[in-house]
């Protein structure tokens, strides 16, 4: 008897099985002891995406063109090898709303500043104020090309372009420690692995993560 249905649904059978026995990208590590990590990843996030995205329809005061942010800092994250600790337990006091709110010029809000400190600033084993200060030295250890620090047009480039101007304008990056990430057709995100000294240094393969589009939008600076 024929059955022209069974070989799709083999087909399809087949597929699954193969989906199913790709290694599953490394997942973060709740709840593990604070201050063992390998490594840092501070991730700069393009605040025009972001608030194109979600903070218009928020009304985030992120987005108020008075702001004028472009590159702003999304967090200081510990990294294992492979994998990455988060919500870990600490006796380190939570920050006040002052501390979090001071960091807000580089992090467009409180909020921002609440939520990395519960999820991968206790982690580091600092105190909030010595993790602040650390995420502060951090972001400005790397330079922002000036292309792209004030834009004031929106604008379609290749991703790659984006990280050719921060190696170009950070002396010591190479292709190796930094990624870009795209969201939905605009560049997000610029992220950079850095020593526990805030050095340069590579990043492990689970964060390689590249955005190949060739005609990335990059929303102006408000």
């Amino acid at each position: 008897m024929h059955r022209p249905a069974a070989r799709p649904r083999i087909a399809a059978a087949l597929a699954l099985v193969a989906a199913l026995a790709l290694p599953a990208p490394p997942a973060p590590a709740a709840g593990e002891p604070a201050g063992v990590f390998d490594y840092f990843v501070l991730s700069l996030s393009w605040s025009p995406t972001w608030c194109a995205l979600t903070g218009d329809a928020r009304r985030a005061g992120q987005c108020d063109p008075r702001r004028d942010l472009g590159f702003i800092l999304h967090g200081l994250w510990p990294q294992y090898r492979t994998g990455w600790p988060s919500d870990c337990p600490t006796d380190e006091r939570n920050p006040s709303r002052a501390e979090t709110r001071a960091m807000a010029d580089i992090m467009g809000s409180s909020g921002l500043a609440w939520h990395q400190w519960r999820k991968h600033g206790r982690c580091t084993g600092l105190s909030a104020p010595a993790y602040f200060d650390l995420s502060r030295r951090a972001f400005r250890a790397v330079t922002i090309p000036p292309a792209l620090a004030r834009l004031d047009r929106d604008l379609r480039l290749p991703a790659t372009v984006v990280e050719e101007a921060f190696v170009e304008a950070n002396p010591g990056l190479d292709p190796t420690m930094i990624t870009v990430t795209c969201e939905q057709g605009r560049i997000d995100e610029v992220r950079i692995c850095l020593d526990r000294d805030l050095a340069f240094r590579p990043c492990g393969a689970d964060i390689a993560r590249d955005c190949r589009l060739a005609d990335a939008l990059m929303d102006r600076v408000r």
